[in-house]
């Protein structure tokens, strides 16, 4: 029985992805749990510990019940905002592990003084992309459910870059046609940027577009199902500094 090119290719690309899936799957549940006790260490040796049922926790599954490398800390109320920033910072330098935020919603980038770089944050969202993809329901720019735990991820890695740029690029393969496939990829890329929103990203570093067909994935037949992607840049953003002209002078 022959079997047309587009049908091999699509169930080539739904098995590599599910082999993705579930290889990326079993390894962040491995990660979560040798990480788990490395963070309480560290959290213990930068002053988070405290007396049994009050000392820090760091959580390595999502709100979805999925592992995770963006971990959240709880506890430790009674601590000053030094000793919160010296125990995020500890549990970050980690191996593996990515931008930590705590359940109140303050990022440690916040309140210490290592700050992180566009590079990291890059790199980290490139790694939660590598096997997975964010999907929709066919045919629209409704996120599909199960790639709702992946932007919960992406949004915790992006987190430590506040107030840089963030531009989100919907892309498509060429099947259809070049407005219609232009118009799909604008709207999945705003339905990012609101997830992303709606996650505690501000909107005012969001910038959302769609480019359609015109820039396959280097290699792929422009028709591969691969190309229907979202991508993300993070852009360094330097301080205004006023110029004589604009700097008010004495009243």
């Amino acid at each position: 029985m022959n079997i047309r090119p587009s049908l091999a290719m699509f169930a080539g690309g739904v098995i590599v992805a599910t082999i993705g899936y579930v290889s990326g799957s079993s390894y962040g549940a491995q990660f979560a749990v040798s990480v788990a006790p490395l963070a309480q260490a560290a959290i213990k040796d930068a002053g988070g510990g405290g007396a049994s049922g009050t000392g820090v926790t760091a959580q390595f599954i999502n709100r979805f019940g999925s592992p995770t490398r963006h971990p959240q800390l709880s506890g430790g109320d009674d601590l000053d905002e030094q000793t919160r920033a010296d125990v995020a910072q500890r549990v970050a330098a980690l191996p593996g592990v990515g931008g930590v935020s705590w359940a109140d919603g303050t990022m440690m980038a916040e309140a210490g003084e290592e700050q992180f770089s566009t590079r990291h944050c890059q790199d980290d969202v490139e790694g939660l992309l590598r096997t997975r993809t964010i999907r929709f329901d066919g045919g629209s720019s409704v996120i599909a459910e199960p790639s709702q735990v992946l932007l919960d991820e992406v949004a915790a890695a992006l987190r430590p870059c506040l107030g840089s740029i963030i531009a989100i690029t919907g892309h498509t393969d060429n099947l259809g046609t070049k407005p219609g496939n232009l118009s799909l990829s604008q709207a999945r890329a705003i339905a990012v940027r609101d997830g992303l929103i709606k996650r505690g990203i501000p909107r005012d570093g969001l910038r959302a577009r769609g480019v359609g067909s015109s820039e396959p994935v280097e290699g792929l037949n422009e028709a591969d199902p691969a190309n229907r992607r979202i991508e993300f840049s993070v852009l360094a953003t330097e301080p205004i500094v006023p110029t004589p002209v604009d700097t008010p002078g004495p009243r």
